[in-house]
């Protein structure tokens, strides 16, 4: 049951987010549009951030779901591009209101799952040290993320698989290679490594 009444207040914020800026949204506004009271709402959630927080968690969780791996990563990203699109109102209006970091640490969380799993199937074979795999992580994130805020912030124009095609293309092997280079089973014994 807790499930169902997380989905309809997250429903009712998605609705609301369509009528006016979430700055202007109230949790009244939402308990009144799922028909729900105040004292719900507080039972699940602390306030309307976290209500959003959570909604972007949930939509990560739908449009990841076993698609984590070397060779599925295209068909993760571009399931997150996809996901903005289906969620386009509620992805401008948050990001233009005065709560844009939400978007940017929701992408931040994404990809660095999406990327995270993918280091860590490349270097199964590998001994590779957990700072240099999550640096390695960290690097990519940075440029999926910064490429898609600048996707949102001209209006989520230019098609996905463009993007995600053009990404794939620029670092074709270079995780592989990033970790072969990591390796400390490689290292010069007069090295530190």
């Amino acid at each position: 049951m807790s499930k169902i009444t997380k989905n309809a207040l997250s429903a009712s914020l998605k609705k609301l987010l369509l009528q006016k800026p979430f700055d202007k949204i109230t949790v009244t506004d939402i308990t009144e549009d799922c028909g729900l009271n105040r004292m719900t709402f507080y039972y699940h959630f602390q306030d309307i951030y976290d209500l959003l927080e959570w909604t972007c968690q949930e939509d990560a969780r739908k449009y990841l779901k076993n698609k984590k791996t070397y060779d599925t990563w295209q068909e993760g990203y571009l399931n997150i591009f996809y996901g903005a699109l289906e969620n386009k109102e509620f992805i401008l209006n948050v990001y233009h209101s005065v709560r844009r970091e939400y978007i940017e640490q929701y992408l931040d969380r994404v990809v660095s799952d999406l990327l995270l799993g993918v280091v860590e199937e490349r270097a199964a074979n590998m001994t590779v040290r957990e700072k240099d795999k999550l640096f390695i992580a960290k690097f990519y994130q940075f440029s999926f993320v910064g490429t898609m805020l600048k996707w949102i912030d001209t209006g989520m124009k230019e098609k996905p698989e463009y993007i995600v095609e053009r990404t794939a293309t620029l670092i074709h092997g270079s995780i592989t290679r990033a970790l072969e280079a990591s390796r400390t089973d490689r290292c010069p014994s007069n090295k530190a490594c």
